[in-house]
C-alpha cells in the first residue's frame, strides 16, 4: 500500500517536503521563453491566409480548410513527437535537441512560404503551400512538446511550478500586446495592407525574435536535462503506442484537463484570430488602429492580473486557481456582450472618453487579463499529470503526456479555422475575408459576437464541468511527490 502523506494546502508555503526539487528562477524564467518563441511563430501564422488568399491567390474557404486539416496533421505528429522525446536521452539531454531542431526547422519552411510561394508556377502553387505548411507544424511540434514536458525536470514542487505561468503568461501579454501594435499602428500602415513587403519584413522579424528566445530557453533548462531528474531517477520503462492508449484511458486527470483545455483553446483560437480582430476594430467599431492602441492600454493591468492570479496557484494550487479564473472570465465577457449589445460601438474612441469609451475599456483590460490566467495556468497543470501516471503506474512518459494533450486539444480547436470561415461564408464573405473597409452590417456584428464572446463562454461552463472531476489539488499532489521520492531512494 502507498504511504500517504497528509499535507493541507495551507501548510505547503511553509513546510516543503524533502521529495521536492527546486530550480533556480532565473532557470524557470528562461525556459517559458520557449512558449514565447513558438507564440511568435504562431502569430505570424494567424496571418497567412491573408497571404494564401490575397497574394498567393487561393479562395477563403478552400484556405480555411486546408488550415484545418493542417492542424489535424499536426494532433497526429504529436503522439509520434512525444514517443521520440520519450525515447531521447544522449549528450544534449531529452529536451533541448527538439527546442533546437523545432526552431530551425519553422525557420525554414516560413521563409520558402512567405518569399517564394507566390512565385511558382499557378498550378502548383496549392500543392507547394501545403507541403511547406505541412513540414511547418513538424518543426512546431518539436518546439511546443518540450514546453509542456520540459517542466517535469526543472522542478516538481507544486508551489513552485505555478511560477512558469506568472513568467509565461507574463511573456504572452507582453508579445500580444506588443505584437498588435507592431501590426496595427507600424507595419500594416507602413506598407498600406497585408501585402507582400508587409510579410516581407514581418516574417524576418519573427524569425529573428524566436531564434534568440529559443537560445535563452535552452540556456534555461540546461543543467537540469539530464537522466537523474527524468521521473524516479533510475532506467526507463519503455512507452510504445499501445501505452499511449492506455494513459489516455486510465488517467482520469488528464481526460478532465484534455475537455477543459481543448474547448478553452478551440474558442481562443477563434476569438484570437487576426480576423476576428478585423472584425470587431476595423468593421464593428470602425477603428483598426484602436487595436494597438487597446493593447498598450491592456498591457500593464494584464500584468498585474496574472501577478495576482499566478500568486493565487501558488499558494492555493493551479486547479483553484483555474476554476476561478474561469468564472471571472464569464462573468466580465458577459458584461461585455450586453454592452456592445446595447451601445453603440461606433462611438468608442480615445478621442471620445465617452461612457461607452471607458467601459470597452476597463471591460476589455478586466477580460484579457483574466482569460490569460485562465488559459495559462493549463501548461503547469501538465507535469502534475506526468507524475500522477508516474506515481499510478511507473510510466514516466513527460514527452507523450504533454503530446496525448496537445494531440486532442489540436484535434478540436483544428476546427478553429473553419468555424471563421462557414461562419463569414454564410453571411456572404465567400471569396475575401472582411477588411477594415468593409462596412458594418447586422449580420457582421452577430459573428463578431459569436466569434468573440460567444464560443468562449460555451467553452469556460465546460471547463467548469470538467473540474469538479480533476482530483489533482495541492494536497494532492503533496501526496504524489513523497511517494515519488521514496521510490526514488529505494532505487539508488
Amino acid at each position: 500500500m502507498e504511504k500517504v502523506i497528509d499535507v493541507h494546502p495551507d501548510n505547503l508555503a511553509t513546510k516543503r517536503p524533502s521529495s521536492y526539487r527546486t530550480a533556480k528562477t532565473w532557470q524557470i524564467g528562461a525556459f517559458a521563453l520557449n512558449n514565447t518563441a513558438t507564440n511568435i511563430f504562431m502569430f505570424l501564422m494567424t496571418f497567412v491566409s491573408y497571404y494564401a488568399t490575397g497574394i498567393v491567390g487561393l479562395g477563403t474557404v478552400l484556405v480555411s480548410t486546408l488550415i484545418t486539416g493542417s492542424r489535424l496533421w499536426d494532433g497526429i505528429t504529436d503522439p509520434i513527437v512525444g514517443l521520440w522525446i520519450d525515447k531521447t536521452d544522449g549528450k544534449l539531454g531529452k529536451f533541448r535537441p527538439f527546442m533546437l531542431a523545432g526552431y530551425v526547422v519553422m525557420t525554414i519552411t516560413v521563409l520558402l512560404m512567405f518569399f517564394t510561394n507566390h512565385l511558382v508556377p499557378q498550378n502548383i502553387r496549392l500543392i507547394y503551400f501545403v507541403l511547406l505548411y505541412a513540414i511547418y507544424i513538424v518543426g512546431y511540434t518539436f518546439q511546443t512538446a518540450c514546453t509542456k514536458s520540459g517542466q517535469t525536470v526543472l522542478t516538481n514542487d507544486p508551489n513552485q511550478r505555478p511560477l512558469f505561468s506568472t513568467f509565461d503568461l507574463s511573456y504572452t501579454s507582453l508579445f500580444f500586446a506588443g505584437a498588435a501594435i507592431y501590426i496595427s499602428n507600424y507595419l500594416e500602415p507602413k506598407h498600406g495592407g497585408f501585402n507582400i513587403d508587409f510579410f516581407s519584413e514581418f516574417v524576418l522579424t519573427v524569425v529573428l525574435a524566436a531564434g534568440l528566445l529559443t537560445l535563452l530557453a535552452t540556456i534555461g533548462i540546461w543543467k537540469h536535462d539530464k537522466t537523474e531528474n527524468f521521473g524516479t531517477g533510475g532506467k526507463q520503462e519503455k512507452i510504445g503506442l499501445k501505452d499511449m492508449f492506455a494513459i489516455l484511458k486510465g488517467n482520469r486527470p488528464l481526460q478532465m484537463l484534455i475537455i477543459a483545455a481543448a474547448t478553452d483553446k478551440l474558442a481562443l483560437t477563434v476569438a484570437n484570430n487576426s480576423i476576428v480582430m478585423v472584425l470587431l476594430f476595423g468593421v464593428v467599431i470602425g477603428d483598426y488602429g484602436l487595436y494597438g492602441q487597446m493593447s498598450a492600454y491592456t498591457m500593464i493591468p494584464s500584468l498585474l492580473i496574472i501577478q495576482v492570479g499566478t500568486r493565487y496557484a501558488r499558494k492555493l494550487g493551479s486547479k483553484q486557481a483555474l476554476v476561478v479564473s474561469t468564472w471571472a472570465c464569464i462573468i466580465v465577457y458577459s458584461a461585455l456582450f450586453v454592452l456592445l449589445w446595447l451601445g453603440d460601438p461606433s462611438t468608442i474612441s480615445f478621442s471620445n472618453m465617452s461612457f461607452m469609451t471607458i467601459a470597452f475599456l476597463v471591460l476589455f483590460i478586466l477580460g484579457n487579463g483574466v482569460r490569460t490566467v485562465a488559459g495559462g495556468i493549463v501548461i503547469p497543470m501538465i507535469p502534475d499529470i506526468t507524475d500522477y501516471e508516474t506515481y499510478k503506474t511507473g510510466r514516466y512518459a513527460p514527452g507523450v503526456m504533454g503530446t496525448i494533450f496537445s494531440f486532442v486539444d489540436k484535434m478540436i480547436s483544428s476546427f478553429g479555422q473553419t468555424i471563421i470561415g462557414i461562419t463569414l461564408a454564410w453571411v456572404g464573405f465567400t471569396e475575401v475575408f472582411p477588411t477594415t473597409d468593409t462596412p458594418v452590417t447586422e449580420g457582421l456584428f452577430w459573428v463578431t459576437m459569436l466569434l468573440f464572446i460567444g464560443l468562449l463562454i460555451v467553452a469556460w461552463t465546460a471547463s467548469l464541468i470538467a473540474m469538479r472531476f480533476y482530483e489533482l489539488d495541492s494536497a494532492r499532489m503533496a501526496e504524489i511527490q513523497e511517494v515519488l521520492q521514496e521510490r526514488k531512494n529505494a532505487e539508488q
